[in-house]
C-alpha cells in the first residue's frame, strides 16, 4: 500500500468534502427484530427450465444459490402446477409462450377426477428441489399453487377465466382441489422426505391478471371465495398426519394483502392459518408499516414471499435493493423471498442471465448486489434500527457479529458517517458498475468517537462485517 495512515486519511477526508454534507445517522442496538428465518426464491418456472441441463450445469447453479459463500439461500417455493388441457380443447396450444415461455408450462399430476396421480410429471423442477435439499439439508420448503388443473377451473384453461376478474374454481371443485394440494404434499414427504412447512393454494389471487390464454398458469379468487377454500383446505390438511400448515394469500401488493387479511380476521379464519404472505411489487412504506403492525396485532407470522423489478443496469439492481431494504426495515417480515433466480437474457428480474437455447449462463451484478444482504446477514441475525433508509444493520445471534449495507442509488458520490459502538475487525466489501463484491479498504472507524466513515461512490453498495462488543438479549 502506497503512503502511510495520515496520508490516506487526509484522502478520504478529501474525498467527502468533494461529496459535500456526509449522511450521519446513528445505529440502535437496544430493540431487535425475532431471529430472521432466511433468504430465498421460488422455483418457479426456472427449475422446469434449468431442471432439464447437465449434471455439471445443474450443481453449479444449485452451488451459487444456496452454498454460504454464494447467495446463502434457504427457503424455496414449490410450484405444484395444474396443467392444462393436454388436448385443448378450451385454449389455445402452448398459449404460455407468446409470454413466459414454455418454461412455464407446468404438468399437472392428475388428468380428471378420480384419475390416477402421474407421479413421474414435473421432473425437471422435483431434480432441482432434490439437490437443494441434498446440498442444504437445513433448507425451508413452501408449496404454492398459480391454478387448480384445468378440469377443476371454469374456464377450462388454467390461465384464468373470461373475464379475467372472474374466479375460475368451480365451487363443486373446492373440495377436490383441496385433496390434489395435499396428496402433492404428502407424496413428497412419503417418497422424498420433503414435509413442505407451508402450503399456499392462492397466488395473486385477487387481481386481473389471469385470463383464458394468458401467459401462465393463473386463478382469481376473491376474498370472500379464499375464504371458503380455506375452510375446506384445513381439516383435510389436519387429517393427512402431515405437519404443514397453511399460508395465504399471496396478494401482488400490501395494500391488497391488508384488505384481504381484514376479511381473513372478519371472518374468523385466522386461527387456521399458519402465516401470512405478501408480495411487494407495490405498496407504500406507510402500508408496509400498517401491514406490520396488524399482523404484529394478530400474532401471525408474516412473510415477504415475491417480489421483483424491472429497471436497466446497475441502477435498476440498486433500485431493487432499496426496496428490499424497505422491507426490511418498514415490513419486518421474517423471510425475504425473490421470484426469479435464473432469467433468459435479463439481467433485472434475475439474478443469473441465461441463454435457453445453449443453456449458458452467468451471475451478473444482481446476484452480488443480493449477496451484500444474503451472504453476510444470514439465518439466525436480527435486524436493529440502522436510523438511515438507505441503509440496514443486523448482528449475529450471540451479539458479537455486527453487519450493516448502505446504499447509494445516486449518480454522484456519498458521504456516510455511523455513530455505532463497539466495533473492530471492519472488513468492507462493495459492488458498483465496475466492481462485484470488492474488498475495500477506504473506511475509517474512529474507536474513540465511535463512528464508521466511509464515501459511497455514485450507484454502488456496501456492506461492512465487524466484530461486536455487544451482549445477547
Amino acid at each position: 500500500m502506497m503512503g502511510n495512515r495520515k496520508d490516506i486519511c487526509i484522502g478520504i477526508l478529501f474525498l467527502f468534502s468533494l461529496a459535500g454534507r456526509a449522511e450521519t445517522y446513528s445505529i440502535q442496538t437496544e430493540n431487535r427484530s425475532m431471529p430472521f428465518e432466511g433468504w430465498g426464491v421460488s422455483l418457479c418456472w426456472w427449475a422446469n427450465m434449468c431442471g432439464r441441463w447437465e449434471d455439471r450445469q445443474v450443481e453449479e447453479l444449485i452451488d451459487w444459490l444456496v452454498s454460504p459463500e454464494g447467495l446463502n439461500y434457504r427457503i424455496f417455493r414449490y410450484n405444484i402446477g395444474g396443467g392444462d388441457d393436454p388436448q385443448n380443447r378450451n385454449c389455445e396450444p402452448h398459449h404460455m409462450g407468446r409470454g413466459k415461455g414454455l418454461r412455464a408450462e407446468m404438468e399437472g399430476f392428475q388428468d380428471g377426477p378420480g384419475e390416477p396421480y402421474h407421479w413421474e410429471r414435473d421432473e425437471a423442477q422435483r431434480r432441482i428441489m432434490l439437490m437443494i435439499k441434498r446440498k442444504r439439508p437445513d433448507a425451508i420448503f413452501e408449496a404454492f399453487s398459480n391454478s387448480a388443473p384445468w378440469w377443476m377451473t371454469e374456464s377450462g384453461c388454467v390461465g384464468g377465466n373470461t373475464p379475467a376478474t372472474a374466479d375460475n374454481l368451480r365451487p363443486d371443485m373446492y373440495e377436490a382441489f383441496a385433496h390434489y394440494l395435499v396428496d402433492v404434499c404428502r407424496h413428497y414427504k412419503d417418497e422424498y422426505g420433503i414435509e413442505f412447512r407451508t402450503l399456499e393454494p392462492f397466488n395473486e389471487p385477487v387481481t386481473d391478471y389471469w385470463y383464458a390464454n394468458g401467459s401462465q398458469e393463473g386463478c382469481h379468487f376473491s376474498a370472500e371465495e379464499q375464504v371458503k377454500l380455506i375452510k375446506i383446505l384445513y381439516p383435510i390438511l389436519q387429517q393427512s398426519g402431515l405437519k404443514t400448515v397453511i399460508s395465504a394469500s399471496d396478494e401482488t401488493n400490501v395494500e391488497q394483502a391488508i384488505r384481504t387479511l381484514r376479511v381473513y380476521h372478519n371472518a374468523a379464519v385466522l386461527p387456521l392459518i399458519g402465516q401470512w404472505n405478501t408480495h411487494t411489487y407495490s405498496g407504500s412504506l406507510e402500508a408496509k408499516e400498517e401491514l406490520h403492525q396488524l399482523t404484529k396485532k394478530l400474532g401471525i407470522k408474516l412473510w415477504q414471499s415475491e417480489t421483483g423489478s424491472g429497471g436497466r443496469g446497475i441502477h435498476g439492481n440498486l433500485m431493487m435493493a432499496q426496496r428490499l431494504i424497505d422491507d426490511i426495515r418498514i415490513l419486518r417480515p421474517a423471510a425475504w423471498l425473490d421470484w426469479q433466480y435464473v432469467e433468459e437474457r435479463n439481467d433485472q428480474w434475475s439474478l443469473v442471465s441465461t441463454d435457453r437455447t445453449w443453456h449458458t449462463y452467468k451471475r451478473h451484478h444482481n446476484y452480488c448486489v443480493r449477496q451484500h444482504f444474503s451472504r453476510f446477514i444470514r439465518e439466525g441475525y436480527s435486524f436493529v434500527e440502522s436510523g438511515s433508509p438507505h441503509a440496514l444493520a443486523a448482528l449475529s445471534p450471540d451479539g458479537n457479529k455486527m453487519v450493516i449495507v448502505a446504499l447509494n442509488t445516486s449518480d454522484k458520490a456519498k458521504s456516510h458517517e455511523i455513530n455505532v459502538p463497539g466495533l473492530s475487525k471492519i472488513r468492507g466489501f462493495r459492488t458498483s458498475e465496475n466492481e462485484d463484491l470488492a474488498s475495500v479498504r477506504d473506511f475509517t472507524y474512529d474507536k474513540k468517537r465511535q463512528k464508521l466513515s466511509f464515501q459511497l461512490p455514485p450507484l454502488s453498495i456496501v456492506t461492512f462485517v465487524a466484530k461486536a462488543d455487544l451482549k445477547t438479549r
